[in-house]
């Protein structure tokens, strides 16, 4: 059941049996599954327990009192929902699906105990929470500095290397069941201008998008093109060389 979160992890540290067995047990608590384009927690309500996404996308949004919507971050398969928020009052931000979700719903207190009972697990968590908040920063970045096309294209090489850090890629290609609505309001773009700049990477023959499948034809090209530096993912930490017995 946490194949995928375990696959993350695994980035930053080599887990032992133990580790992979506790988060497996942890994630078949209770599940739930939800439509497509449907609130898993709403901003002003109660904060639940942790949600581990197992299948699907779903995403962190803003909304403003005229409607016009802030999508704030991606939550891809091994992603948790921010383990932390449980402390808090109430949401101050909305977690809404995007395609069909199935998900873990994690008690604070077994978080307590997988982080109290297994060291290193409890040191990747924390790696997952940084790497959460570096994401954070760089799209700040993105929408303050970058181009369209820039902005487009980081977005992209970004969700192909979290998908390939988890085994959810199939050589250059991936699943992108994005609208380009979705898109525009991601990067802070119109319809119209996300749709021109997706234009402009498939006639620089740097993407192919057929549907929802997203082929990176040139991942280097691209990277170089809109300045992509994959740093703040840590994806190359030297703790996941560790052999699973050491201590």
């Amino acid at each position: 059941m946490a194949e995928f979160l375990i696959r993350k992890l695994e980035n930053f540290s080599r887990l032992s049996a133990e580790d992979r067995r506790a988060l497996d047990q942890a994630a078949r608590q209770r599940t739930r599954q939800i439509r497509p384009r449907d609130d898993i927690v709403r901003e002003g309500d109660l904060p639940p327990g942790v949600n581990l996404i197992l299948d699907g996308w779903a995403c962190r949004y803003k909304t403003l009192e005229d409607g016009r919507r802030q999508i704030i971050a991606y939550l891809l398969p091994g992603d948790l929902c921010d383990h932390g928020v449980p402390i808090l009052r109430e949401m101050d931000h909305s977690i809404g699906t995007l395609t069909a979700v199935t998900l873990a719903e994690i008690t604070p207190e077994t978080i307590r105990q997988l982080t109290a009972g297994h060291a290193r697990l409890s040191q990747a968590l924390t790696w997952e929470s940084l790497v959460a908040a570096a994401i954070q920063r760089e799209w700040t970045v993105n929408i303050g500095q970058r181009t369209a096309f820039e902005r487009l294209g980081h977005l992209l090489c970004e969700l192909y290397l979290r998908l390939h850090a988890v085994g959810l890629t199939q050589g250059p290609t991936c699943e992108l069941p994005l609208t380009q609505a979705e898109i525009a309001d991601t990067i802070g773009l119109s319809v119209v201008h996300v749709n021109r700049t997706l234009q402009e990477l498939r006639g620089a023959g740097l993407i192919a998008l057929r549907g929802r499948e997203l082929t990176l034809l040139r991942l280097d090209a691209l990277q170089r093109a809109v300045q992509f530096n994959p740093n703040y993912l840590h994806l190359d930490h030297e703790g996941r060389h560790l052999d699973a017995n050491e201590t």
